[in-house]
């Protein structure tokens, strides 16, 4: 009775400091001589160090809570919107061919911007958008599927580069993030994280997407917060470019009902346009036959178009056609058939992604909040992507592998293009074109046809001229500061304890008044660099490395030096909107003094080394998988990430399933990684062992057994030896079911780099799509037990 009363009075001392009367307490705690009594029981003193008085009746006592943390008085609301792979003359609002009536909204009722940036690739230009800091600075100097072990190139966002998550969330904030998240490290994709570099280790409450670089929009790699979910198996017709604002349109009225005074940050960020191109077939009725004037045509048909609406100036010169891609009307007409129904589904896909954005905003403007919202929209994270090829294709996989599709054969899907049998892109030509006024296309930093995208802002009564036009140069990195000044919030020295690297970008704020227009741009100096192409703006003045080749070209042919190797161009921007008119050798100090800034800047921000390398990158990243040659499963598995998976790409390998089959016969599948679009799959069809192989949706190869396997115990193995060393090489498989061999068969190459991107290697069933839809149906369950799966890897044979 003593310890608990002494519990008991030790824990209220924990609850309450405040004075208490006479009736309550009959000595001070803190003197040996005070004493209490509960039911005629001494109290003993509590600690020394607590010097207060103790209430021992709740209904004197005064209850206290802890503050809660709000935003300054008259904080807005924020909607930051990004879109995927569109380059500045996609979107009607800036002069392309495709309707995009969501954005011209934001922009009728704020501003238009110009002369804006991103680093010319995604999940660099999503953390420079996140972060307010250049992407090197942020560990993002390319892709998170590239990254390597130097500081601007690690896929690491790290504490000291606290996102507008982590900011607005610590000033009491809801935040939320739906669509792509890019700046994952691939190896920390698993359930067993850590989750530090997930949305929700980033700031957001809520997440609500799918990781990585692209998704099937039909059969989604989909997540809620951390788990995996797999709303398509209940819902015909499912797509994840509508169910996303579904999802966002929920979550808005959820917090809204639960506290209508709170602003809301919430970033949205979909797929689209990113390759896969997965409109529905509503989306892409409505552009038969809108692109049989060609690219050529089209382009032509842009650059008036942003002549007759003022986003481009009158004097701008369209750059020449590169001669590496063929002009329209030296196609053949089946090749004007396929090249057109490629446009129509890219945009497709562009008018249903602004649709859906449509219907974000309308909850928005439902609920009240228009006036006090800050919308951000920006069209595209980098140029047009040019991934497709040059002759586009039907499995992009395949494509930003080296892999062409002869069109002969993507006429064989002309009627299915954008369903889930497919995962299209285009052909450059189209993506060059969609880059209008300007050359180059995704992943080329040094020309605007690779960084220059379109952005509207509005809020009611801040952006005060509505409609209006801004010229002055920005980059994706001064979003976050922008944001900040709307807030009215310092960016922290310190966020959860941790000193912060300072926000590198640069408010837009002070564009925003009628008188705007005329101020001069802030900044003053940004460098640009991907891949080795480079470029340095500084006070109307650009000057760019000449990219040695094409970006589909994937960097596998002879690189230049990454120092020195490069010839530079150079442009007067007051004068040539569009870097027409190169000046290098009429300007060759202007030329050096920029070269030289190039250097200090890249210094300052984390570029160097430079490395030009782009397809041998894969891989070179820290693996969840490192040191382990030998994987053993049990019992049904689904779900697990290829980072966390044994990968079979240019390797030997062998796969043994202990099984127990049962009475009747078994069916089902034993092991699979990918699906429709790549990877293998050992399953059992009709009671026979199988193996298929499946090379990116071009050719499958099949190994099955002539038998069917008896009730009881089997082994049944799949051996593969890789005919290495190089990527894609060849090799011979040998199926085996108790020792005895019951399939042989070379194949002459397998895949390359990438065996699936948005597919997931499962156990005892399969997930998302078959590997070869003529055997069966996902889920395929094993309906037998699958007592043991071990997988044994040799090294990688490159």
């Amino acid at each position: 009775m003593k310890t608990r009363v002494y519990l008991a009075v030790f824990a209220a001392s924990c609850f309450s400091v405040f004075p208490a009367t006479a009736q309550e307490v009959t000595g001070t705690l803190g003197s040996p001589s005070a004493t209490s009594t509960i039911d005629g029981q001494s109290l003993p003193a509590t600690p020394p160090a607590f010097g207060g008085t103790i209430n021992l009746d709740a209904k004197a006592s005064t209850p206290w809570w802890p503050p809660t943390v709000v935003p300054p008085k008259g904080a807005p609301n924020v909607l930051l919107i990004i879109t995927d792979d569109a380059g500045y003359g996609v979107a009607g609002t800036f002069g392309g061919v495709i309707p995009t009536p969501t954005l011209d909204q934001i922009a009728a009722n704020g501003l238009r911007f110009t002369q804006f940036h991103s680093t010319a690739l995604c999940s660099p230009t999503r953390a420079a958008l996140i972060t307010g800091r250049n992407h090197h600075s942020s560990g993002f100097g390319v892709i998170a599927e590239q990254a390597t072990g130097f500081p601007g190139y690690d896929s690491i966002i790290g504490p000291e580069n606290a996102t507008i998550g982590n900011i607005l969330k610590n000033h009491g904030y809801a935040t939320s993030w739906f669509g792509k998240d890019h700046n994952t490290p691939t190896y920390n994709y698993s359930m067993s994280g850590p989750f530090d570099q997930w949305p929700s280790g980033m700031g957001f409450d809520y997440f609500y997407g799918f990781m990585g670089g692209e998704t099937n929009q039909w059969t989604p790699w989909l997540f809620r917060d951390h788990t995996q979910i797999f709303p398509w198996e209940d819902q015909p017709g499912y797509n994840l470019t509508t169910a996303m604002a579904d999802e966002a349109i929920n979550y808005l009225r959820q917090t809204n009902a639960a506290t209508p005074e709170k602003p809301f940050f919430l970033y949205y960020a979909p797929g689209a346009t990113h390759a896969p191109h997965h409109p529905t077939k509503e989306w892409i009725d409505k552009f038969k036959g809108k692109f049989d004037m060609g690219w050529n045509a089209m382009r032509d048909q842009i650059f008036a178009n942003q002549k007759r609406l003022g986003v481009i100036p009158e004097s701008t010169q369209l750059t020449p056609w590169p001669d590496d891609l063929p002009k329209w009307d030296t196609l053949n007409p089946d090749e004007k058939k396929m090249f057109a129904r490629q446009a129509e589904v890219y945009a497709a896909y562009v008018a249903y992604a602004d649709n859906e954005i449509g219907r974000v905003v309308d909850e928005v403007r439902k609920q009240g909040k228009l006036n006090n919202t800050l919308i951000i929209y920006i069209e595209g994270d980098n140029g047009t992507s040019a991934e497709g090829s040059t002759i586009g294709t039907a499995f992009d996989l395949a494509a930003i592998q080296g892999i062409n599709m002869p069109v002969a054969d993507q006429l064989k899907y002309y009627d299915a293009w954008g369903s889930d049998v497919t995962t299209p892109h285009m052909s450059v030509a189209w993506s060059w074109a969609f880059d209008t006024p300007f050359k180059w296309t995704k992943q080329i930093a040094s020309h605007f046809g690779g960084t220059r995208q379109g952005i509207a802002m509005s809020w009611p009564g801040h952006i005060t001229d509505k409609g209006g036009i801004r010229s002055q140069f920005h980059h994706v990195i001064d979003i976050v500061p922008t944001i900040l000044e709307a807030t009215g919030i310092k960016a922290p020295q310190t966020v959860n304890g941790i000193a912060q690297k300072p926000i590198e970008g640069i408010s837009m704020a002070y564009t925003w008044s009628k008188g705007g227009k005329d101020v001069p741009s802030a900044r003053q100096t940004q460098y640009f660099e991907m891949f080795g192409n480079r470029a340095i703006y500084h006070d109307g003045w650009i000057a760019s490395t000449t990219p040695d080749a094409g970006p589909w070209l994937l960097g596998l042919g002879k690189l230049p030096n990454v120092l020195d190797g490069y010839n530079w161009e150079l442009y007067d921007l007051t004068k040539d909107f569009s870097q027409f008119d190169d000046l290098a050798t009429k300007e060759p100090a202007k030329l050096k003094e920029l070269q030289d800034q190039f250097l200090v800047e890249a210094a300052k921000y984390q570029v160097f080394p430079l490395d030009n390398r782009v397809a041998t990158r894969f891989g070179q990243q820290p693996s969840a998988t490192a040191g382990r040659d030998t994987f053993t499963y049990t019992g049904e598995l689904s779900g697990l990430p290829p980072s966390a998976a044994p990968s079979p790409l240019t390797r030997s390998y062998t796969i043994t399933a202990e099984v127990d089959v049962p009475e009747g016969g078994g069916e089902g599948v034993i092991n699979t990684l990918g699906g429709r679009f790549g990877g293998y799959g050992l399953y059992l069809l009709k009671g026979k062992p199988v193996f298929t192989y499946n090379l990116l949706g071009l050719e499958r190869f099949r190994w099955e057994g002539k038998d069917a396997l008896t009730s009881g115990k089997h082994t049944i193995v799949f051996d593969f030896t890789y005919q290495g060393p190089g990527f894609a090489k060849g090799g011979t498989g040998v199926l085996s079911v108790d020792g005895a061999e019951v399939a042989k068969q070379a194949i002459p190459h397998t895949i390359p780099f990438i065996a699936t991107i948005d597919e997931s290697f499962d156990v005892g069933v399969d997930t998302r799509s078959p590997i070869d839809d003529k055997d069966y149906q996902v889920p395929f369950r094993f309906t037998g037990t699958l007592d043991k799966l071990t997988v044994k890897v040799g090294p990688p044979q490159i």
